[in-house]
């Protein structure tokens, strides 16, 4: 991609005055970008450029008939393999280094073929500045940890041809209904759940639940389970603690029967610094995916932070995006930590002026990484979907790269859970500020695409609580039967109904739901560690709690099914921003439009008003769709659906027409009802 002589105004700037006095800075992340792009497409595309999973590690040469094993080790002084292949002599097969900094070694098949079979269990041997180690590769596409010594081994994982059959699923990307999971805690059994279990047990669930895509967390090889997978060791390996690899493409290509996506927590903001098992200091230096010092590592995290810059360490990380779209059929990625990786300051500071996203604080490297990886994404499989978890607003995160942009698809509106949690902590039902929630819900730029969502994972982890949880707290544990009298478990029903309704119909241009959150899973997530004497009792989600016809689990889970159906049908998602009609302080009611639906929403604690007029848009009858109060949702049945309401209208002094109806306006209580001429 050649630099224009003679500039353009870039779209993102040009439609945003705010931008516009930094307009130089904006211009030259898009130039540098640009260059970069250049210097790479000189010999090819981006798609073949990010060809490094197909190079290193293993690779079969069939002229040679034998394995060629690389790896890119600069600093190195020596390498060897060694493996149960050649009885674990550690210094008898000895790599040859390159210009370029790569070691290598061939293994012919009348040599080794009889001892180097699928299976097999293998390390590197290094020699560096920090002397002699046992390593695992960076490409190692597969690892197992021997159950005595808790020590990981790369494993030569060379099976037969995996049987993809017409799998193919385009993503929704208007009607974006995400379902976050986690596959370890997603079965009843206090244990690690499989990848198995979760294709039998868990996406009919999914189907059923009405979510057309799953994202799912922990999927590279981490040696702490606790991290949620977010300290990654081994980038190009599916986590062994839930099956083999042909067993995680098996659960995408059932998905994708399902007409369900599978988008991939990938986590490239940083990696682990365990010594063994991990990437850092693998060739012996300090500075080998790494900057040294503390430009390497992320303090907040206790992790080392990939130097973006560095040509090679690029190349690995954009082989990694095409490896997991290429290899597994993943339909995209939520990039974890982008915050952390688009600033020197990993996001700690306020951002209360606009330079503060263009001055010497942005890490220029990983914005140009990111753009290159939005890039070949769209270039290498233009239906896959990206997601930014970017908590600081940075200018152009969701627009295109021609605009401006980083390329993003969608941004997650992390401002929305952080709000809800305030308000149910912070003040009292009678204080909200209707005003101040629609604020925050509908806070985003045109054009950026915003996922949505109350609560997800980090919300429910240890030490925080669910929204189900703040609202019910010890009462869900002897009053959530069908049959209980409890004003509690009645508020926080009827709240949980409405903050997600609310966060749906209002919050953005897709949604996402933490598995089990959807029908109130009560407490918190809590992985086996030592303080709590390595106990899976947290870290498994109570399926049971939903499928008992007793228990009003099941009335939450099925709310929010038949919100779903609603939102999904009428596409309300893909509408942009709702068109707020009715603001009624006295009695915290707010009413919108969107999409041809209407939405009232009854915050009031206390204050039900029967005959309660509303201003609707069109004239004709609207239908009640859905109510949070329907006693199937374990609502009193004050509003249900089918009720009809005709609009009658009045004409103001300068003879333009209002339409109304009147409704029975019942507090703590929302309703969707359907516009009909």
């Amino acid at each position: 991609m050649a630099l224009d002589n003679k500039r353009k105004q870039l779209a993102m700037v040009a439609e945003d005055e705010w931008l516009q006095p930094v307009e130089e800075a904006v211009n030259e992340r898009y130039d540098i970008y640009c260059a970069h792009l250049a210097e790479i497409e000189r010999s090819g595309s981006i798609v073949d450029y990010a060809n490094g999973y197909r190079y290193f590690g293993w690779q079969y040469d069939e002229d040679m008939a034998g394995w060629w094993f690389r790896e890119w080790l600069p600093a190195a002084y020596d390498v060897y393999i060694f493996g149960d292949f050649n009885n674990w002599q550690r210094t008898q097969l000895r790599l040859n280094k390159d210009a370029h900094g790569v070691w290598s070694i061939f293994l012919p098949d009348a040599m080794y073929s009889f001892r180097l079979t699928h299976g097999s269990l293998y390390k590197l041997h290094i020699h560096g500045q920090n002397g002699w180690h046992d390593r695992i590769p960076a490409y190692a596409t597969r690892l197992i940890q021997d159950d005595s010594t808790k020590n990981y081994s790369a494993q030569f994982w060379i099976p037969q041809p995996f049987d993809w059959g017409e799998d193919k699923l385009v993503v929704d990307k208007d009607n974006l209904l995400i379902y976050e999971t986690h596959i370890g805690m997603s079965s009843e059994k206090e244990g690690v759940s499989t990848y198995k279990e979760f294709e039998q047990k868990v996406l009919p669930r999914v189907k059923k639940a009405g979510y057309n895509a799953i994202q799912v967390m922990a999927i590279a090889e981490h040696p702490y389970y606790g991290s949620f997978g977010y300290h990654v060791a081994n980038f190009f390996a599916p986590s062994s603690r839930f099956g083999t690899p042909e067993e995680l493409k098996s659960l995408v290509r059932k998905a994708h029967k399902l007409g369900i996506a599978v988008i991939m927590d990938i986590v490239h903001a940083h990696y682990v610094k365990n010594f063994n098992e991990g990437i850092n200091e693998l060739d012996g230096s300090p500075y080998h995916y790494s900057k040294q010092g503390g430009a390497g590592y992320q303090p907040y995290w206790d992790s080392k932070v990939f130097d973006y810059g560095k040509r090679e360490v690029e190349h690995f990380l954009l082989s990694n995006v095409k490896y997991w779209l290429d290899e597994y059929h993943f339909d995209g990625y939520r990039f974890d930590g982008v915050t952390s990786m688009i600033y020197h300051h990993h996001g700690y500071t306020d951002f209360d002026c606009r330079e503060k996203f263009f001055d010497e604080g942005v890490n220029k490297d990983a914005l140009v990484y990111l753009s290159l990886a939005n890039k070949l994404v769209h270039d290498f499989r233009p239906e896959a979907v990206t997601i930014a978890e970017d908590v600081s607003g940075m200018p152009g995160m969701c627009r295109t790269i021609e605009d401006g942009g980083i390329g993003f698809d969608f941004r997650l509106g992390m401002a929305i859970p952080d709000y809800w949690i305030k308000l149910l902590e912070d003040e009292r039902d009678e204080d909200w500020n209707i005003d101040e929630m629609w604020g925050v819900l509908t806070n985003r730029l045109p054009k950026v695409k915003t996922v949505a969502y109350a609560e997800s994972h980090d919300q429910a982890m240890v030490g925080d609580k669910t929204i189900a949880f703040r609202l019910m707290d010890k009462e869900m544990y002897f009053a959530m039967n069908k049959g209980s009298e409890n004003l509690v478990v009645e508020r926080g029903m009827a709240l949980h109904k409405m903050i997600r309704l609310m966060t749906i119909s209002v919050g953005g241009d897709a949604y996402l739901n933490f598995m089990g959150n959807e029908f109130g899973h009560p407490e918190w997530i809590d992985f086996p560690r030592e303080g709590n004497d390595w106990s899976y009792s947290h870290a498994r989600r109570q399926w049971s709690l939903a499928d008992n016809g007793f228990l009003r689990y099941g009335q939450l889970g099925l709310f929010d099914k038949e919100m779903l159906k609603v939102i999904k049908k009428y596409k309300v998602l893909s509408d942009g921003y709702p068109y707020k009609w009715h603001n009624d302080w006295e009695n915290k009611t707010l009413a919108f439009s969107h999409k041809g639906l209407y939405f009232v929403f009854n915050w009031s604690p206390e204050n039900s008003c029967p005959d309660y007029r509303v201003e609707v848009p069109w004239p004709g009858k609207y239908t009640v769709l859905l109510s949070t109060d329907e006693g199937r949702f374990g609502g009193f049945d004050r509003h249900t659906k089918g009720q009809e309401h005709f609009t009658e209208t009045i004409v103001d002094e300068w003879d333009n027409p209002h339409y109304f109806i009147q409704i029975y306006n019942t507090a703590r209580t929302a309703m969707v009802l359907k516009w009909q001429k």
